[in-house]
């Protein structure tokens, strides 16, 4: 919501909105574009004179429960979702489309630094906080528009995914995985909405899929032109000579030839993956030479909670991965495994998805930490506890337990604190690993890391 807002403002429209809470770096952003907001729900909130009312995709966002929005409905004035306004900004560019159920944000971060590093102006739609960016969405004034498509529901009266509304036109397919349990039941379910995604492609339009099963299967539906990429050889666009490291190297291959040397301080495999992708679609539209790709991708800072460094003043690295399924927390993990191969590997865990925390998903936890050496792992969040079957934090520990993991639960945060400390060495490396904030442990452990085990 607020990125539309910093749209919708770039386009010359008076803004002022609502909600529950307002942090940074998102309330900064807000405030840096002079945009008026309201903390609580109160239906006089809403402007007398005003022309459109967005209302975001929330289940307290409806008449029944929220007299903003009833005053909303009752109003007489236009109410549009936030996918509606991104389809009408949308509608004259060159859209490309991330979708996924998983790299989603950094393929479309990187997909945007690798443009305006080259100067191209892109107008850009970012659902997470991006290193480098001055904000998360931005109203350029070249030809493209590159959007991060979610394939949630849109709004409370809309349940089509908020992807199918931004006028695809070119879409790079990472993944398609089962994700969002609470949405899609089923795995079937899940894939809908991408099969709707890709039949609305149009058929001079490209279509740039991974090398993941789900992903290739809904992939085969479209008529037009078709990229495959991937790490692996087998593939048209993969990567080759991968040297891992801080910067890690490689070699960006087409069809078995070299087309340009690349290098990126993004930490693991899957991150080399992403930019095999949007190299794959940059290079095939022609929207980019080889050489301004590889310029933007040695410059992208990444995207903040992937697999970043959160103790840069330490001996002991300890890095936040965005762990809100199985396959993001298992890439997280296999990428400390590679830039740290002989550090024992701690991960300190929080059940904060519905993916996570639902009963079917309890045999993910027989693999979910391979790899690692120890895991915490804190107590489920209850939000939404009662709409779903709920897994228990002990349900959890005896399976990964069970797993043959060494495993203990961490009850508290302070109790969480001391047990990670105590057992901490410099020959550790550290994940943290949400897509929550740990009750504070995201920011309390690596600031007591950089205290305990200075860099100097």
């Amino acid at each position: 919501m607020s990125g539309v807002a910093l749209l919708l403002r770039e386009a010359g429209y008076e803004i002022s909105g609502s909600d529950e809470g307002f942090y940074p770096p998102v309330s900064d952003y807000l405030a840096n574009a002079h945009i008026e907001f309201a903390h609580g729900y109160k239906k006089e909130n809403i402007p007398a004179d005003a022309d459109l009312i967005v209302i975001g995709k929330n289940a307290k966002l409806v008449p029944e429960e929220n007299e903003e929005v009833k005053a909303a409905f009752d109003s007489g004035v236009a109410i549009k979702s936030f996918p509606d306004i991104l389809e009408d900004l949308s509608h004259d560019k060159e859209t490309l489309v991330v979708a996924g159920s998983y790299g989603k944000s950094t393929c479309t971060a990187l997909l945007a630094h690798c443009l305006m590093h080259a100067g191209k102006d892109p107008s850009y739609f970012v659902g997470e906080i991006t290193k480098g960016f001055d904000a998360h969405a931005k109203l350029g004034k070249g030809e493209t528009f590159v959007l991060e498509g979610d394939e949630y529901p849109s709004a409370n009266w809309d349940e089509r995914s908020k992807f199918l509304h931004y006028n695809p036109r070119n879409v790079l397919l990472t993944s398609a995985t089962h994700d969002h349990v609470n949405v899609y039941p089923t795995h079937d379910d899940y894939l809908k909405p991408f099969r709707q995604l890709i039949s609305i492609l149009p058929t001079d339009g490209i279509l740039v899929v991974n090398d993941e099963p789900f992903a290739r299967k809904v992939a085969e539906g479209f008529a037009g032109k078709r990229v495959e990429y991937g790490l692996h050889e087998r593939n048209e666009w993969h990567a080759a000579n991968i040297a891992y490291g801080l910067p890690t190297t490689f070699d960006l291959m087409h069809k078995g030839k070299k087309v340009a040397a690349l290098s990126t301080q993004l930490l693991g495999a899957h991150n080399i993956e992403n930019i095999v992708g949007i190299s794959a679609l940059l290079l095939t539209k022609h929207l980019l030479t080889p050489e301004e790709l590889a310029a933007g991708v040695a410059t992208f800072e990444g995207v903040k909670r992937r697999m970043e460094l959160l103790s840069p003043n330490s001996k002991v690295p300890v890095l936040e991965g965005f762990g809100s399924s199985y396959e993001k927390a298992q890439s997280a993990i296999a990428g400390m495994r590679l830039h740290f191969p002989t550090r024992r590997l701690v991960v300190v865990f929080e059940p904060h998805t519905f993916t996570w925390r639902n009963k079917s998903a309890l045999a993910q936890y027989d693999t979910a930490f391979d790899g690692a050496d120890k895991v915490y792992i804190y107590e489920p969040a209850q939000q939404g506890a009662g709409t779903h079957a709920q897994l228990s934090q002990e349900e959890i520990v005896e399976r990964v337990r069970a797993a043959g993991v060494e495993v203990e639960p961490i009850q508290t945060v302070e109790e969480g604190l001391r047990k990670i400390l105590d057992e901490a060495s410099e020959d550790d490396a550290i994940l943290l690993l949400t897509s929550g904030d740990l009750g504070g442990l995201i920011k309390s452990i690596p600031a007591e890391v950089e205290k305990r085990f200075p860099a100097r």
